[in-house]
């Protein structure tokens, strides 16, 4: 049996109190590591998450309001025909749609705000929503209708609605005209119609409506035999 010297003896006890102390640090360090680390938070309570959450539902509920709001549609007036002003404006002349409007809704006549004995302010073609500034009172009316008969020949696209000028050349003596000039500058025509009493051969008779301000022109213009000529406004066919 080998004897183990007191030397060794101690160098042995040093060896192992050493490598003791060395575990149990390393096990308090792991002890301390494991106590320290952060329990994962659920993700339901993230900012984040919920921010993102509520973005998506307001999305959603905006495309929704905005569908909805295109989808609501009110009764308008419809013109059924052309209808140019001063005409009377009836039940005849009109028919209802459903449109959608949004905001605008309230420019355009409607069942509600038609009254008895409305007339139409401006020319309405047919088809065209009525826009509640189009009918007015007729005591509210500056126009008037005049007859005219055209010296020449009326293009076949005037009708009923077209924007016209009258064109006069007035007569210095029989058979015999000076330089053709803009009498009306804005007419609108009303009808259209061939008149074989003119002068004994076949004319144009053509109903138009012209500001009152041109009446007395005109009417002088035809009691001095002056010519009389319908021009067409460039654009302003229907």
């Amino acid at each position: 049996m080998r004897r183990v010297t007191p030397c060794q003896a101690q160098r042995r006890n040093l060896w192992i109190t050493s490598t003791s102390i060395a575990r149990a640090g390393d096990d308090g360090a792991m002890s301390d590591h494991t106590a320290a680390r952060p329990r994962p938070r659920a993700f339901w309570t993230d900012v984040r998450f919920l921010l993102g959450v509520a973005l998506v539902v307001a999305s959603v509920v905006g495309v929704w309001l905005v569908v909805s709001a295109a989808r609501q549609t009110v009764p308008v007036f419809a013109a059924a025909r052309t209808i140019v002003p001063g005409d009377a404006v009836g039940a005849d002349d009109l028919r209802v749609v459903e449109v959608a409007l949004g905001q605008i809704e309230d420019a355009y006549a409607t069942p509600a705000t038609l009254v008895p004995g409305a007339v139409a302010t401006r020319t309405i073609r047919a088809g065209e929503l009525v826009p509640q500034d189009a009918i007015g009172e007729a005591a509210g009316l500056r126009t008037t209708n005049v007859v005219v008969h055209s010296a020449t020949v009326i293009p076949a696209a005037v009708a009923p609605g077209s924007t016209v000028e009258v064109w006069s050349a007035p007569q210095i003596e029989r058979g015999t005209y000076d330089t053709p000039r803009i009498l009306v500058s804005s007419a609108t025509v009303v009808s259209v119609a061939t008149d074989d009493s003119m002068m004994g051969s076949a004319g144009t008779a053509v109903e138009i409506v012209i500001e009152r301000a041109d009446v007395a022109d005109t009417l002088a213009a035809i009691a001095g035999g002056a010519n009389l000529s319908i021009v067409p406004t460039a654009g302003a066919l229907p």
